[in-house]
Formats: C-alpha cells, structure tokens, sequence
C-alpha cells in the first residue's frame, strides 16, 4: 500500500460532551449546543478528509441522531467509532457510514484506555464485523500495538487497524517514547504486509506528532481532544489546518 498524503479524521465527541454538559436529555432542542454537524462542517473547511464520532453504550455525549445528521449533511467520510454493542451494530448497518471501528469499551473510563483483545475476542467479534461489512462498511480494530494483535486484525479480514498512540502520548522518557515507537513501526509493516490499511489515534498534537513520523505507512490520524482545546483559543476550522499543516511533512 502506497501513501499519497496523510489524512485527518477529526474526532468531535467532545464537542457533543460540552452539548451534554447544558443540554443532556435535550439533545434536540432548538436551544442545545455546540453543533455536532455545524462543528464537523467547520473542520471540513479546515482540510479534515473525514469525520470521527463514537456513539457510546450509555450515550454520554454522541446520541443516536447526531449519527443520522452527520452521515447525511457532511461532504467528506463519516468513521463510526462503536463498541461490540448489538443495538449500535445494527445501527452502523442501517446507516452504512463509509468506515467503522470497533473499540473497546468501559463505563467507567472517561475515553477510551487501550485497544481491543482481538486474539482473545475474535469469535465474539466476527458477526459485527460481517454484518458491517456485509452493509458496504470498510471495518478498522482500534488495537494497541501489538503483533499478536495486527495478526489477528489480519485473520478478522478487516480492512483496517488502528494504532493505540495513547502510551505513546503519554510517555515521559525518551526511552519511552522509542520503545512506543519501535512498537509502531513493527505493527505498521506487518500489517501493510498483510494488506491491512494502518490508521493512527488517540492523544495526538501538534506537538506530538512528528514523533509519530517514523513510523511507515500511516494512511489516516483520528484526532479530537486535541483540535476541540485548541479551538476555544483559534476556533475548529483553524485549529484543524494547523494540524494538517504538520501532517504534510509526513512522508511515509
């Protein structure tokens, strides 16, 4: 798989947690906001190639309806971030948004904290993902960087990974930061190898990512927390080309 250029799902589920914040419970109410879809439009204009938004178990901040809004009113690609959950399974299937990822999910956790156990979970897995894919839908595994976990995602017969890059994000050492790194880089080219498409997210920056640049065949970065803090000081459009503005230096 060759790489032309870098691409950006911007991720808005916080913009619909500060929604929720006001207005939970009145979602649809003339008065509610931020704009799930208004922000995803702002982004856009900002150079995202396609839009993140993960519709949660307990509905903590995307709903149901912001899934329909998005998926009929953006002009790029809609990435539906969903747990192994049958009623969200099925509503992926009756939306047929262009892309899908499975990720893990915990009640408790205020974002997502690491990536599926494929290897352990792919019977319980299998039937979503050929559902989804049975819809038109290209299907991704949010997994951490493990090659057990990219040959697993590979015998799924998924169309994507994507990395875990929150230990990544996270780590404080240079030791760290290179050993997450040499971790990516196994699991990019194992999974290129094996015609898997290598997605990338979670706690990415500016600041960041250029860390991220040696590791090859990298093809989309889903990025939120990050773009959504940035925009209350430059606003989301340019919060958002200054994160594309890095990811051109990518070069594979």
């Amino acid at each position: 798989m060759q790489n032309d250029v870098l691409e950006l799902g911007v991720n808005i589920d916080h913009v619909a947690t500060l929604r929720q914040a006001r207005y939970a419970g009145q979602s649809g109410s003339h008065c509610a906001e931020p704009c799930v879809v208004q922000a995803a439009l702002e982004a856009e204009k900002g150079g995202a190639t396609g839009i993140t938004a993960h519709l949660r178990e307990d509905r903590r901040h995307v709903q149901d309806d912001d899934l329909v809004a998005l998926n009929e009113q953006i002009s790029t690609r809609l990435n539906f971030e969903l747990g192994n959950s049958p009623d969200i399974v099925a509503l992926a299937v009756s939306l047929a948004p262009y892309s899908a990822c499975i990720v893990p999910e915990n009640r408790q956790e205020v974002t997502t904290e690491g990536g599926l156990d494929v290897h352990s979970n792919k019977d319980d897995l299998m039937p979503a993902i050929s559902m989804l894919q049975q819809a038109g839908v290209r299907v991704s595994l949010f997994i951490d960087p493990s090659v057990r976990q990219v040959e697993a995602a590979a015998e799924c017969g998924v169309e994507m990974i994507e990395l875990h890059t929150g230990k990544y994000a996270n780590a404080i050492t240079a030791k760290g930061l290179s050993d997450e790194v040499s971790r990516m880089r196994e699991c990019a080219q194992l999974a290129n190898q094996s015609g898997l498409q290598v997605n990338a997210g979670h706690g990415i920056t500016t600041g960041n990512l250029p860390g991220l640049f040696d590791v090859p065949h990298l093809k989309e970065l889903n990025v939120g927390h990050h773009l959504v803090s940035r925009a209350l000081h430059a606003g989301l459009c340019a919060a958002v080309k200054e994160m594309c503005e890095v990811m051109s230096n990518y070069r594979g």
